[in-house]
């Protein structure tokens, strides 16, 4: 479905995964994109490439874990397009682990990133959408927002934190603030990387046998900001045809 209008669009943890895939699927839409993330050399190639194509991007440094860091990010979005549309809170990490390995720095990590940079996000954009008269909250959940599995007991608290947040945002919103959660199943991307605990690695191999392109997500993301303004399309679970997870 082709968007309706043209938006500005800032995307967290867009150096990869679906932040990638979502940048270039908007920006193809032809919405402005503006892109955070702490690795800015992937960031640089990014944009590199979507202007390449026609399209319209820039970037900025961002460490969702830091307020002081996101609300410079959402200024950044406002100074370079003058207005942000919606704001893609993608920002995410699964280290996961049984509680009994007691790893509580990646606790903290995944609390840090998963929830205090969704908030972080909603804090510094919430304000220039109502002054501008509206906007959209899309935010990437999981299916672990729904269901929780060994290993991932803290994950998936992160994850149903994030719903409940964009829950309660949806409801606060009286119409002018559009919130939209994605959870997709299994998908392509590098959050993988980040298990540090050896079963829960191995196990995580089996588990992503089968996987979504994170286009997949892309194209779901597209589909909710592409709805007229009475429409807000509030949760899309995103499964591979394959899985039953």
């Amino acid at each position: 479905m082709p968007p309706t209008t043209t938006k500005v669009v800032a995307i967290t943890g867009a150096s990869s995964g679906i932040g990638v895939a979502t940048a270039r699927r908007l920006a193809a839409d032809g919405h402005q994109v503006f892109l955070g993330a702490r690795r800015t050399d992937r960031l640089q190639r990014l944009v590199e490439e979507i202007t390449k194509e026609g399209g319209t991007a820039a970037f900025g440094k961002l460490d969702v874990t830091d307020a002081a860091d996101t609300r410079a990010f959402i200024d950044a979005t406002l100074r370079q397009y003058g207005r942000i549309d919606a704001l893609v809170n993608n920002a995410g990490v699964m280290p996961l682990s049984p509680l009994e390995a007691l790893k509580t720095d990646e606790w903290d990590r995944m609390i840090d990133v998963n929830v205090r940079g969704v908030l972080h996000g909603i804090a510094a954009a919430l304000p220039a959408m109502r002054a501008q008269g509206g906007g959209h909250f899309v935010t990437i959940a999981s299916v672990g927002a729904y269901e929780v599995s060994p290993t991932a007991a803290v994950y998936c608290a992160t994850k149903f934190a994030v719903r409940a947040i964009s829950e309660g945002l949806r409801q606060e919103s009286a119409g002018d603030i559009r919130v939209t959660l994605v959870s997709p199943g299994v998908t392509e991307s590098e959050l993988a990387d980040s298990i540090s605990d050896p079963a829960a690695r191995e196990a995580m191999k089996t588990y992503r046998a089968v996987a979504l392109p994170a286009s997949a997500i892309a194209e779901a993301i597209a589909y909710a900001l592409a709805q007229p303004p009475q429409v807000d399309v509030n949760e899309i679970v995103v499964r591979p045809t394959a899985s039953a997870q």
